[in-house]
């Protein structure tokens, strides 16, 4: 790493940890807020990558969108009157050959977990590890492999520096170190950034870096750990209870005695005795110590919840069944949707399609979308629950002989029962064949349709 960039990493580290510091301060310097509690005030990527490996709900406030983002099919369409153009046929076939939608949830995991991650493009024209450094040259290349790497596996190398580059102050190599699976050994590289897709999530003022996604909640992950783990030391401790013995007034303990009760006692301890056998001593329990942690938890959850935007039912894993919460679960679909069109698609597809276009590897078009799998389709239950209120709707309006001339059939299939297209018109020709089996209606009720019709229309305008 050169100098200058050493030294901007490590005013920024500075810089970081100063402001950090400043958050636990309150009445000026007289109390600190995260030194009491035991908060760090820097954090690094070691530390959120153990956080996510070791910690549940860490691992799941990583995994459970990125799951939800990339799950289903996602196809990209150029023309969407034909099936299978060339575009989308490559695209099929590169996406299979390399696997891609698992490489590209990985490189999001790593993104949400540090600060940036990259996916290097493996291309035939590089014949030794001197020919990752060079640019990527305008012929027309093979894609033969991605990998993804975190911010701790691909360091940045150096910046382009010169202010007429319209790549002025991104990076323009990568150190990377690539393991060989099944070996222990390890090689770092130079990487020129044309052989990299840069990914970052949430950020404030930069391209380069994004804000961690366990950042914010860090402290109440880090109380969380204190509650569950606080809970079960105590079961553990207090579930079993302790004993006070007592030498009764009239009574002298002997060494001999003294040394036997301490061997009966310690036997006692590790389970191996059940059972104490002492003359001339009171052996009374102590009261057990357990409490219910439920109600701190649900408060940790809830932060957690809040800052991240999972619900807690789905953080919890608790979203199936008869627990499950519609308004939850849609909500959480509407995040996941927003992260696909705000995040997936502007971060990591988009760049690699477009990459894999300047390189020859999928043909070129001037536009394509991502047609992502439908989250908000029903599953049988609701399908089921939905024909059967769509059912009672067109028995009462069948029998009722005023509800055609106050709603037309076609207003009540279309916005009353939510159809269109072929379902309109074959629902719609049932009821106008049953509305025509009805009785003809007399001729106070066709004065009384008429006055509330005529009464509707003066209401409406």
């Amino acid at each position: 790493m050169r100098i200058n960039q050493r030294i901007k990493t490590l005013s920024e580290i500075i810089g970081r940890a100063g402001l950090i510091t400043r958050f636990g301060k309150q009445y000026g310097t007289s109390r600190d807020l995260y030194e009491a509690l035991g908060y760090p005030t820097t954090l690094t990527y070691d530390e959120f990558l153990a956080k996510y490996e070791r910690q549940d709900i860490a691992k799941a406030i990583i995994d459970r969108p990125v799951k939800a983002t990339w799950q289903g099919a996602m196809r990209l369409v150029d023309d969407p009157l034909k099936k299978d153009s060339a575009f989308q046929q490559a695209w099929k076939d590169l996406t299979k050959a390399l696997k891609l939608k698992k490489k590209f949830a990985q490189i999001d995991k790593l993104c949400s977990i540090g600060e940036y991650s990259v996916l290097m493009l493996g291309l035939d024209d590089v014949a030794n590890r001197d020919g990752f450094k060079k640019p990527v040259n305008a012929r027309k290349h093979k894609l033969l492999y991605v990998k993804p790497y975190g911010m701790d596996k691909a360091k940045i190398d150096s910046y382009v520096t010169k202010t007429n580059d319209p790549r002025f102050g991104l990076p323009n190599t990568y150190n990377v170190t690539i393991q060989i699976e099944g070996e222990d050994t390890t090689d770092d590289v130079i990487v020129h950034h044309s052989r990299v897709i840069h990914v970052i999530g949430d950020s404030l003022d930069t391209e380069v870096k994004g804000i961690p996604v366990l950042l914010a909640s860090y402290n109440r992950l880090m109380d969380l750990e204190k509650i569950v783990g606080g809970d079960a030391e105590m079961f553990w401790r207090g579930a079993r209870p302790g004993y006070h013995a007592g030498v009764k007034d009239d009574y002298a303990l002997t060494t001999e005695m003294e040394e036997d009760l301490i061997n009966q006692i310690d036997e006692f301890e590790h389970n191996l005795r059940r059972i104490l056998v002492n003359e001339g001593i009171d052996m009374e329990a102590l009261a057990q110590q357990i409490a219910d942690p439920t109600a701190h938890v649900d408060v940790q959850i809830q932060m957690i919840s809040a800052v991240t935007g999972i619900p807690k039912r789905i953080l919890t894993g608790s979203e199936r069944g008869e627990l499950s919460s519609a308004q939850d679960t849609a909500e959480y679909l509407s995040y996941v949707t927003t992260r696909r069109e705000e995040h997936a698609e502007p971060n990591i597809l988009e760049p690699f399609v477009d990459r894999c276009m300047e390189y020859g590897i999928l043909p070129k078009v001037d536009e394509y979308d991502v047609i992502w799998t439908d989250m908000f389709v029903m599953n049988e239950k609701d399908r089921v629950e939905v024909g059967l209120k769509r059912a009672q709707a067109i028995r009462e309006y069948t029998q009722n002989p005023m509800a055609e001339y106050i709603i037309p059939p076609e207003t009540f299939v279309e916005i009353g029962l939510g159809l269109s297209g072929h379902e309109k018109e074959k629902v719609l020709q049932e009821i106008k064949e049953a509305l025509a089996e009805e009785r003809p209606l007399t001729p106070e009720e066709q004065s009384i349709i008429s006055k509330e019709s005529m009464q509707l229309a003066a209401n409406n305008e």
